[in-house]
């Protein structure tokens, strides 16, 4: 495959050059596009040397003579790879700026475009970094977010250039699109519930959609039909998806068995809360120094209404949020919800649990088959997920 690797001015851009070199070893033709700032930590030379392509700069640099080379790289491309991304090229890409090489070639070209912020972390949670992610991704551009750790300002925070296999994976995912699932619908429910406690507070849990989101990208990329009914999560959906939002679990129930004849697979992967508060006050409970009882009641099983309303044949795929691994535990949710398979995940862990950017599952069948999955990015882990579910077929 064809990469352009943009480089912004980063301090990060030194690792460029060893994200352009594991590129080359993964079989991929690499051509290199450095903005002014960037030359202030690399050099055309460099990349040059490392690559054996030309390094463009300049708006007008023309390798070939009288051939524009942002019209021919961008159309000889099959991705656009920003890393490091700077506030500055991201503001410009979000707003369709075209005012050196990297923005015009990003702009003339069609091809996946993959940016990878690397900035000072208060920069990163900046109004404006934030506003041209949500550009970005609506338009379906692939973002990976930065690791948390220590950055070269000194300060501590999420901004630092991710490892340089977790980018290579992702670049790996974003060009192996297939149509393993084409002509199929997936249904996903994704993201927490909102249960009304009255009009201004409500119970609810840690789930931020983050694996919800992972996995309908990870259908989209494989040819699918994606639906997803999301509580209010975090987490951005793909723009492709058809997104269907609810706060409550019944409100969730009632839109996947609505849409549940129609699906092909069914993925419950939404935190939904087990109980919803039995009388929600209509205006606001006023604070006393009286204690107060909340009476619960139990919430639906969303996913096992939603696989009982599916025709016959449809794959059903829960997740179990555990502390531990019980087999008992884990056979009966397979049973009593009618499930094809169970992805069991650890949640007490810091970077396999909630909110976290990496996750680790025990992927296990009906038939008491059990898959352990390495630890990887969520969106890795979703791909993972329904390539060994359609090795089952």
């Amino acid at each position: 495959m064809r990469i352009i690797l943009g480089v912004s001015g980063s301090v990060a851009a030194y690792r460029a050059c060893d994200l352009a070199r594991e590129l080359m070893r993964q079989g991929h033709q690499v051509r290199v596009c450095l903005t002014d700032s960037a030359q202030n930590f690399v050099t055309p030379a460099l990349f040059e040397a490392l690559t054996g392509q030309p390094c463009l700069v300049d708006t007008f640099d023309e390798p070939d003579r009288g051939r524009m080379a942002h019209i021919d790289w961008a159309r000889a491309a099959d991705l656009v790879l920003v890393a490091p991304a700077t506030a500055n090229t991201l503001a410009k890409l979000a707003h369709g700026v075209a005012d050196d090489m990297l923005t015009t070639l990003a702009v003339a070209s069609q091809a996946p475009l993959m940016v990878v912020p690397a900035m000072n972390p208060t920069m990163y949670s900046s109004p404006g970094v934030l506003q041209a992610r949500g550009i970005l991704m609506d338009r379906g551009a692939e973002w990976l977010e930065p690791s948390t750790g220590d950055v070269a300002c000194g300060e501590n925070g999420q901004g630092k250039f991710p490892p340089i296999e977790v980018i290579v994976h992702e670049v790996q995912e974003v060009l192996s699109r297939s149509n393993q699932l084409a002509g199929q619908t997936v249904l996903i429910s994704s993201g927490p519930t909102q249960e009304p406690i009255d009009i201004a507070r409500y119970l609810t849990n840690r789930s931020s959609g983050k694996m919800g989101a992972a996995l309908a990208r990870a259908a989209l990329r494989m040819g699918a039909r994606v639906i997803v009914v999301a509580g209010p999560q975090r987490a951005r959906l793909p723009v492709e998806a058809e997104i269907i939002p609810v706060q409550t679990a019944i409100e969730m129930r009632d839109r996947m068995v609505e849409m549940a004849p129609g699906a092909d697979w069914i993925v419950g992967v939404a935190a939904v809360a087990d109980y919803r508060p039995a009388s929600p006050s209509l205006g606001k409970i006023r604070r006393s120094s009286e204690p107060l009882q909340l009476e619960l009641l139990p919430n639906p099983d969303v996913l096992a209404e939603a696989v009982a309303a599916a025709r016959p044949g449809t794959r059903a795929i829960g997740f179990a949020a555990e502390v531990g691994d019980d087999p008992e535990v884990i056979a009966g949710k397979l049973e009593r919800k009618n499930l094809s398979a169970i992805a069991i995940n650890d949640v007490a862990g810091a970077e396999t649990g909630f909110e976290s950017e990496t996750n680790q599952i025990t992927l296990q069948f009906r038939d008491g088959e059990r898959i352990a999955s390495e630890k990887m990015s969520k969106s890795a882990l979703a791909r993972w997920l329904f390539e060994q579910a359609l090795s089952r077929s």
